[in-house]
This record gives C-alpha cells, sequence and structure tokens, in this order.
C-alpha cells in the first residue's frame, strides 16, 4: 500500500511541477507580447518562435522549423506565409531538394532580431533571478528525463 501512497506523490508532485511549466510558458509568451505592444511591433509569439529559430540558424526548412517549435505543417505555412507578407523571412528552393523550401531572414527580419533580442536577455534574466545555475542544470535534466519517458511511452 505504501508503494501506491508513494507512486501517488510523486505523479502529484510531477503533475504540480507541469502545471509550473505550462504556467511559466504563458508568462513568456505574455512578457514577449507586452514588449512587442509596446514597440509596435507585428508578431505573435509563435511568429517569434520562428523568428528565433531563424536567428540562432538562417536557411532552415520548414519541416525542420515545424519540428524546432512543434507546429504541425498547416500552422507552419500559415505563420511563414505572415512573416514573408511582413517581410521578414522569404522562402527559396532548395538546391538540394526541389519539393523543399528554405526559409531565411530578410534584412529587417535580421533588423527585428537585434531588437528583439535584448527582451529576451532580459526576460531570462528576470526568470533565472536567485536561482544557482547549478539548480538549472538539474532541472533541464529532470524535464529532459520526463519528455523522454512520455515519448517511449
Amino acid at each position: 500500500m505504501e508503494k501506491t501512497t508513494k507512486f501517488s506523490q510523486k505523479a502529484e508532485t510531477t503533475r504540480h511541477f507541469t502545471h509550473l511549466l505550462f504556467e511559466l510558458r504563458d508568462q513568456l509568451r505574455q512578457f514577449m507580447q507586452k514588449k512587442f505592444r509596446e514597440n509596435n511591433i507585428d508578431l505573435t509569439y509563435e511568429m517569434h518562435q520562428i523568428m528565433n529559430c531563424l536567428w540562432k540558424k538562417d536557411g532552415i526548412n520548414q519541416q525542420e522549423l515545424a519540428n524546432l517549435t512543434l507546429k504541425d505543417k498547416a500552422s507552419m505555412t500559415y505563420l511563414i506565409d505572415n512573416l514573408t507578407k511582413r517581410e521578414l523571412v522569404k522562402r527559396t528552393e532548395d538546391p538540394d531538394d526541389r519539393r523543399s523550401k528554405l526559409i531565411y531572414l530578410t534584412t529587417r527580419g535580421k533588423q527585428l532580431g537585434k531588437k528583439v533580442e535584448p527582451w529576451v536577455s532580459e526576460l531570462f534574466s528576470i526568470a533565472s533571478r536567485d536561482i544557482d545555475i547549478g539548480d538549472i542544470r538539474k532541472y533541464i535534466g529532470a524535464v529532459e528525463k520526463m519528455r523522454d519517458n512520455v515519448q517511449t511511452g
């Protein structure tokens, strides 16, 4: 009986932990959306996720972007269409696979990255305030293990 109780406590603690992660994600989103509004930047959080990937590595194909941002193909197409309309990205044919499109930042998209980066640094400085880097690394390991456990069933 004690093993069942212990598992229940562990499961409940894990549930609480993941709920807090979802709350944190929402607060991260709200922080960035507020910065976009205050600076008259027409960008959603989902578009920012794509831009963030491209600021790290320009010239990624749509499927890779979908995998990195955990978006389905239809959502990715819609988001890239909107980023293209805003002249932040452009699609080009992949020389290695004509069926595939590579997504590149435009000059305007690169400039936006320089404007947004200080906000991202501020956000994560605030989020990590008074937390030891060793603890953060330990939490990363725990979350990665949970993700892997769920993926493998």
